[in-house]
């Protein structure tokens, strides 16, 4: 997976941009753009979206703290990440929307279960503990799968523009960029 000049400044860019809409939208809890940017990404770059998400994990870190609540961002996006490379490359367009937003959801709705193993063994808790947690966080679980949801309306208009500018600044040079008219 080695990288060109061009492909190391869109992806730090790209991973830039992640870590702006996450502040820009800290006003709305558990409504953020970051699960939209981590499929759309993924579509489009597969397994080089990882240098994009984790630029992010990292600014994110520097921005607030490499501390026990970062330590999940190192393995829940890489989960989002992994499901969206499991389907397939090239979904039909009728498709395609709904796939993308229920994967999106789906990541939201889990968040807290994804996140609680590392609670309850950073902080001692007994798996009771752990449950309590995950139910305690199941409201604002719902909040953050419906968001993802609907803010999942963006993915393949993200796509479509992505794989258009990386064609009109020959990102992949010899590679053939699909159009993907939605």
């Amino acid at each position: 997976m080695k990288l060109s000049t061009k492909e190391m400044a869109l992806y730090g860019m790209l991973g830039a941009l992640m870590f702006a809409s996450k502040i820009l939208m800290e006003g709305i809890p558990n409504v953020h753009l970051l699960g939209v940017f981590t499929v759309a990404f993924t579509v489009v770059y597969r397994a080089k979206a990882l240098y994009i998400i984790y630029t992010f994990i990292f600014i994110e870190g520097v921005y607030a703290g490499f501390n026990t609540w970062w330590v999940p961002y190192l393995y829940l996006w890489a989960v989002l990440w992994g499901v969206t490379m499991l389907l397939p490359k090239k979904l039909p367009r009728n498709v395609a929307p709904a796939a993308y937003m229920v994967t999106c959801s789906l990541h939201g709705f889990f968040y807290g279960t994804l996140y609680a193993p590392f609670q309850a063994i950073a902080f001692g808790l007994s798996f009771k503990g752990m449950i309590a947690w995950i139910m305690a966080g199941l409201p604002w679980d719902i909040v953050h799968g419906i968001s993802n949801f609907c803010c999942g309306l963006l993915i393949c208009p993200i796509i479509a523009f992505m794989k258009k500018m990386n064609a009109m600044m020959k990102i992949f040079p010899g590679k053939k960029v699909e159009q993907y008219n939605n």
